[in-house]
């Protein structure tokens, strides 16, 4: 038995008994060990028992949610967090679709993939529920991004220079899904790489090492625009934000100095030819396999006017070869999907859809800005500047799913989950607190003292003493 399997093994192992044992948000940390690892399709999986442990752990998060329910839902209650709500009305998008789908089979197994994903969001978020929980969920992932940036550089790019066989769970074979899964661990890196200690820089060096290099090796166009927008942002916040710590600024420059050194080093001829094909040539066509994009995205608009309410999942590829025109395109038919987050859940769901999905999303950014605020408040930097980080780890990855169809991806979802996390433990449980003692105060300062029983309050004894007398 291999080296990797035998690790996992163990991991898997001390996971379950840390549930047992430590904590319910252990489910939670193992469910993100097994999505990054994807022991399944790795070379040493066949060396392990056939599991569905990915379904284990589900079921570890919900008994070790059903156990405490009521002790976690004082401290993380659903109702508080309007991205909540509106993850549920996108779900419910889905159900509503069965009825006009136009590719059923391929509805039903996404639809069925996303109502689980949704569910482990639910129960991860009440498990997350202090700051060393939520930071613990933060560093698995980016401990799962640095394995998964080794395990491509021991792989090597293929005979098209991409890699091929590195993705977890929800991105089978694509590089270019695997590497957008990536982005939002450089941005957060960052700022560790700021904010941290000598230990957590070290840590930190050895992990952007391995996740830069698997994001060069993947010569994804979509991941780079994503880290330049995600990195570009955070820099710009730590450089002309108004909550400044001492060599602040000095940081920022430091930081890109040594990305830019980094570029150099670690990338070659291959892929700065493959970002070559950003720009348009003469004819205003993309380079490789980015012609025609523009035609796939605008195609969405035709389809949604015969289909106002959407297709369903996968139905934009059964119309598509009467919307899109051929000449366009160098996509065989079997590849004719949007290329776009935003145009996937258009032409799955419609206007609708796409006004929900925005709606989720501005839900989450607005109560983190709440929070942001709070913790300055409170006179936290370091705290604000790592939801910030969080907000721009989300903004890269939506920066690269805008050229690939991610709505139900996993990594959107976990950056989701992290800022609604965040604002929970920094914001909502400080009111919560504040309430509560508020609560506790208030009878106190409003109480009539009542007479006991048998006695007369001071105005009618006195009275009783006057008569007697």
């Amino acid at each position: 038995m291999s080296k990797f399997a035998i690790f996992f093994i163990l991991l898997y192992a001390g996971g379950l008994l840390a549930v047992l044992a430590y904590n319910g948000a252990a489910a939670f940390f193992l469910y993100q060990i097994v999505y990054m690892m994807n022991p399944e399709d790795r070379w040493w999986g066949s060396e392990i028992p056939a599991l569905r442990y990915s379904f284990i752990t589900s079921i570890m998060m919900l008994l070790a949610l059903a156990f405490k329910y009521q002790e976690y839902s004082k401290l993380s209650p659903w109702r508080q967090q309007p991205v909540f709500r509106w993850m549920l009305v996108f779900l419910l998008l889905h159900f509503i679709a069965y009825f006009y789908a136009l590719d059923p089979i391929a509805h039903d197994r996404f639809t069925g993939y996303f109502w689980r994903l949704v569910v482990v969001m639910f129960v991860a978020y009440k498990l997350l529920n202090t700051e060393k929980l939520l930071n613990i969920a933060i560093w698995m992932y980016l401990l799962g991004a640095t394995y998964v940036g080794y395990y491509g550089h021991s792989m090597g790019r293929d005979n098209r220079g991409r890699l091929s066989g590195i993705g977890m769970v929800d991105t089978s074979g694509d590089s270019n899904l695997a590497a957008a899964a990536l982005v939002p661990a450089v941005v957060i890196l960052i700022y560790y790489a700021w904010q941290g200690n000598w230990k957590t820089r070290a840590l930190v060096f050895i992990c952007s090492a391995f996740v830069v290099n698997v994001l060069v090796l993947a010569n994804s166009r979509g991941a780079f625009l994503g880290v330049l927008a995600g990195a570009s942002l955070f820099v710009c916040f730590m450089l002309f934000s108004r909550v400044q710590k001492a060599r602040q600024r000095l940081t920022a420059a430091v930081i890109v100095v040594a990305g830019l050194a980094g570029s150099v080093s670690l990338t070659d001829d291959t892929f700065w030819q493959r970002m070559g094909t950003l720009q348009a040539d003469e004819q205003g066509q993309r380079g490789a396999d980015g012609r025609g994009r523009l035609h796939f995205w605008f195609g969405t608009f035709d389809m949604i006017k015969d289909y106002p309410m959407g297709m369903g999942i996968g139905g934009y590829s059964v119309v598509s070869g009467a919307y899109l025109d051929r000449s366009k395109t160098n996509y065989s038919i079997e590849r004719r999907v949007p290329h776009s987050t935003w145009f996937q859940v258009l032409g799955d769901f419609g206007w609708l859809g796409l006004f929900v999905f925005v709606g989720m999303l501005v839900s989450v950014f607005r109560m983190s800005h709440k929070a942001k605020q709070f913790v300055i408040k409170q006179g936290r930097p370091e705290i604000y500047h790592k939801i910030v980080a969080l907000e721009c780890g989300l903004v890269g990855f939506l920066a690269a799913a805008t050229f690939i169809d991610r709505a139900r991806a996993e990594i959107l979802f976990w950056m989701i989950l992290f800022l609604a996390s965040s604002a929970n433990v920094y914001y909502l449980q400080y009111l919560a607190r504040e309430k509560l003692i508020q609560a506790e105060k208030m009878p106190r300062a409003g109480r009539v003292q009542q007479p006991r029983r048998g006695a007369l309050v001071p105005e009618l004894q006195q009275n009783a003493k006057t008569i007697k007398e």
